[in-house]
């Protein structure tokens, strides 16, 4: 805890009614606890940071590469919140702070309210039926009743989420795994991906902000031009490939940005899940369940770098789509296996006639 010192002399200053010396006042301070990160934990962050921030493309080094090649996310899709700052490259990405133990506690717009992250028991995965489970997710996809939206109309996505918060006890120089407590999250984003708003009340500020003039990223435009060909897309998708890290992860990563707050045509939904189950890695969870606590069928792959799985859930009858959970299989960071650090379920998606409507619209033909 920081304290104030009393002493004569401040108090004999303060009678004559002189001002204050900053400097000399902050030598009667306690100095600050140094709430440096463990290296593993360090390292961890990191690559959660490169993994699910929204970030601008900037010059790579070798503790901080530089995102991947090709169209970049959209801001503020996922929003990582740490305690301490990571990286000289961490300080230019805006981060809410969670500090506890003599600092202020994780809440508001500051990074939202968070709790423990929860623990379950992991689950091997298996190899033999991924295909199995792509094609009947594929199917799934396939069969949808769906119509183009207008280039003036907004693609709707209502979600619950929780995403990873570590916070920091300045005074024991301890952290803490933590995720934010579930929330719902609401985007709206034009076609062109060019105009939209996001509702995220307790995580960003409640009326909402917008994300008018965003960078394009993976806009419904750009994803509806995909190749549905299996293999014709999962070139595509390899030839985005940065150069950093692992391309079959990157390439995984990248389908999951595509199928989680954006809309795409049936077939290339389609051709999404089928190109996703043929990336070297990619498993089989038999039992999963989304933010809503919906229980489904994953396929999924774990990140070896950071030792987290990351898992599609299906619904076990339709193998329609219910959301993302991401899983520590490997220790890293302080992080043990087991622990969810990141959920989310989509509970509705729709096309709308404007920005902020939740009312599907009447006329969805391009």
């Amino acid at each position: 805890m920081t304290r104030m010192l009393r002493t004569p002399w401040s108090r004999c200053r303060r009678s004559r009614q002189e001002p204050l010396d900053h400097v000399e006042l902050a030598r009667l301070l306690p100095a600050p606890a140094d709430p440096a990160l463990p290296p593993d934990r360090q390292f961890l962050l990191e690559r959660h940071l490169m993994t699910h921030i929204q970030r601008q493309t900037g010059p790579s080094t070798p503790e901080f590469p530089a995102p991947p090649a090709g169209p970049r996310p959209r801001p503020l899709r996922r929003a990582l919140f740490i305690g301490v700052p990571v990286t000289a490259a961490t300080l230019a990405v805006v981060i809410g702070v969670n500090m506890v133990g003599g600092s202020t506690g994780g809440g508001g717009q500051d990074g939202g309210p968070s709790e423990i992250a929860p623990v379950v028991q992991l689950e091997p995965g298996n190899a033999r039926t991924v295909s199995t489970v792509a094609k009947k997710a594929s199917h799934a996809a396939e069969t949808q009743n769906l119509t183009a939206p207008r280039q003036d109309q907004y693609i709707y996505v209502k979600s619950k989420v929780s995403y990873l918060s570590i916070d920091v006890n300045v005074d024991t120089n301890t952290t803490k795994t933590m995720v934010q407590k579930l929330h719902p999250r609401e985007v709206w984003n034009s076609p062109d991906g060019l105009r939209g708003w996001l509702f995220e009340p307790g995580f960003q500020p409640d009326e909402g902000i917008t994300l008018d003039g965003d960078v394009e990223g993976w806009s419904y435009n750009k994803v509806s031009k995909l190749p549905t060909d299996t293999d014709a897309l999962l070139k595509k998708i390899y030839a985005d490939y940065s150069g950093e890290g692992d391309r079959d992860q990157q390439a995984f990563d990248t389908i999951s940005d595509m199928i989680s707050e954006q809309l795409a045509p049936p077939k290339v939904s389609a051709a999404l899940y089928r190109a996703g189950a043929k990336i070297p890695g990619v498993v089989v969870v038999d039992h999963a369940k989304d933010a809503a606590g919906r229980s489904g069928i994953a396929l999924a792959r774990m990140d070896e770098q950071t030792g987290e799985r990351t898992e599609w859930i299906f619904d076990k009858k339709t193998y329609e789509y219910l959301g993302s959970r991401g899983v520590q299989v490997k220790a890293a960071g302080g992080v043990k296996p087991g622990t969810v650090v990141e959920r989310t379920a989509i509970l509705d998606r729709e096309i709308v006639d404007e920005k902020k409507s939740r009312t599907p619209a009447r006329g969805k033909s391009a």
